[in-house]
């Protein structure tokens, strides 16, 4: 089981973890905790867009591009709380 991602160098633990092919691109899609402490640093990254997408586990990387993203509906600038994050990432066409 996968248990964490790289988004640009950023380590995300994830909780679920789903592979699979669009076009024959790779897709995978995740969900993981935010802490209100991790709120604004995870936001911040996911405005990019584009990341370089690692997954240690599976020996995958690649430039992908958000598909689909999503989140619980907790209020994160309140301290103390936690939202789940649901994202996935399409891997980008070459030359794209």
């Amino acid at each position: 089981m996968v248990n964490m991602i790289l988004l640009n160098d950023t380590e995300i633990d994830v909780y679920q973890y789903e592979e699979d092919q669009v076009n024959g691109l790779q897709l995978i899609s995740v969900k993981f905790k935010v802490t209100s402490d991790q709120y604004h640093d995870i936001t911040t990254l996911l405005y990019k867009g584009t990341f370089q997408v690692h997954v240690p586990e599976q020996n995958l990387s690649f430039t992908g591009t958000i598909h689909q993203y999503f989140t619980s509906f907790t209020n994160l600038y309140e301290k103390g709380q936690t939202g789940d994050f649901s994202l996935s990432l399409l891997e980008m066409k070459e030359g794209s």
